[in-house]
């Protein structure tokens, strides 16, 4: 199979399986792409998360990243159209149906169900991505200031992102 094809493969199921965000495919994204095929390391990916994630856009923009790291521009394309064209295809058939059975009772049980599911995912990546950004001491201590302050203050995520950024200017991480 070509890397355009693997690619597109990859892209296309985790596409179907991104309920809640992409974030959540994170971690098989990333086995498919260190595990499975070895077009990275685990350092390679996380920076590429970090990269995606800190740009203004969607957060999908990492599988952009992964396929031009991969492939170049046609492994960017290739990447985009896969993550993109599916889950579009299903939402467009799926909000034609779903708002037909807005009253019935299975569909509070599906999106009651889902949601569980949903953190559940986003954790999994959550620890992932730590697992290959916390390589010693001092990056532990800057995640968990930065989870600390996520989670108790209003503090604008961009400041997190500049301060990060200002301790790896100063080289004191």
């Amino acid at each position: 199979m070509s890397v355009l094809t693997s690619l597109l493969a990859i892209f296309s199921q985790l596409s179907l399986l991104a309920f809640g965000g992409g974030n959540v495919v994170i971690p098989e994204m990333q086995r498919q792409v260190v595990e499975v095929h070895g077009w990275m390391g685990t350092a390679a990916f996380t920076s590429l998360f970090a990269l995606a994630q800190a740009a203004p856009g969607p957060n999908l923009m990492i599988c952009a990243l992964i396929g031009w790291q991969v492939a170049g521009l046609p492994g960017a394309l290739v990447s985009m159209a896969g993550i993109v064209a599916p889950a579009s295809l299903l939402t467009a058939i799926t909000v034609s149906v779903w708002d037909r059975f807005r009253a019935a009772p299975w569909r509070r049980a599906v999106q009651s169900g889902i949601v569980p599911v949903t953190v559940g995912l986003v954790g999994a990546s959550a620890s992932l991505i730590v697992a290959g950004a916390d390589t010693d001491w001092a990056l532990a201590a800057i995640t968990a200031m930065v989870v600390v302050l996520s989670m108790t203050t209003k503090l604008h995520p961009l400041w997190m992102l500049g301060g990060g950024a200002l301790l790896g200017a100063l080289g004191l991480v």
